[in-house]
């Protein structure tokens, strides 16, 4: 039979990234057949029993879930809020499987999240260096000068933090506001509120219309459909791709 890497083996199951995997593997909350497990230790999921703080995960699923999710303004892109604040689990009810979002939308901003059980997808992602590309409209207060447009895309360091360049195009603008769009290669917290912030500009909407070749589309708000076979596979060959040039 068999074996593979414990944090694989915790991925593949939908539970966390391999990168938090391996985190609960060196804080010895990994236990294979009750013997706390090691990084680099492997296990065969059909035989051994494999528990992560006394709980024992189940083996991957045969068939995976992808989903993408409208996430309206107003709700929280994770599966349980300590604040009780409304949280995506209300629109996902009907999934039929538990799937966990891939990334997050701050509480404010809206559109496109991808969801699913499949752990390794999830890694490749969101993992720093595979960079997959998120595009976004955003909607500024007011006349935006082309200056500060510019500065937009120019390389950015906040609270210390060297930022990648971001892509920045003009779409529009009237008296009351302009609409760029954004392309970010990373995914820090509030990065795109955060770099407007700096230059002194108000995001009035924040909307995530693509992330590697998947897009919104005219998904409504707050509804969710199935991604395709075909959808998927651009999904990894994009992040397998990112992942490979970083290297």
């Amino acid at each position: 039979m068999e074996e593979v890497r414990l944090q694989k083996i915790i991925s593949e199951a939908g539970l966390m990234s391999r990168r938090a995997a391996e985190a609960e593997i060196a804080a010895g909350n990994v236990r294979v057949n009750g013997v706390v497990a090691s990084l680099g230790d492997k296990a065969a999921p059909a035989r051994d029993e494999i528990t992560i703080k006394g709980k024992r995960i189940k083996p991957a699923p045969a068939r995976r879930t992808y989903i993408m999710l409208n996430k309206p303004s107003g709700y929280v892109s994770t599966l349980s809020d300590d604040k009780g604040r409304k949280d995506i689990t209300e629109l996902i009810k009907d999934v039929g499987v538990r799937v966990y979002p891939v990334g997050r939308l701050d509480m404010f901003s809206e559109g496109l999240l991808i969801l699913t059980d499949d752990g390794e997808l999830t890694n490749l992602l969101t993992h720093p260096r595979n960079g997959v590309e998120k595009k976004y409209l955003v909607r500024l207060a007011g006349r935006v000068s082309p200056e500060a447009i510019e500065a937009l895309g120019q390389p950015m360091e906040l609270d210390g933090e060297k930022l990648r360049r971001a892509g920045v195009r003009f779409l529009s603008a009237s008296d009351d506001s302009t609409l760029l769009e954004m392309t970010l290669r990373e995914g820090k917290n509030r990065q795109i509120r955060r770099m407007c912030e700096s230059l002194g500009l108000r995001v009035v909407k924040l909307i995530r219309v693509a992330e590697g070749e998947l897009r919104l589309g005219e998904l409504p708000s707050g509804k969710w459909r199935r991604l395709t076979d075909e959808e998927v596979a651009k999904l990894y060959r994009e992040a397998v791709k990112r992942n490979g040039a970083a290297k």
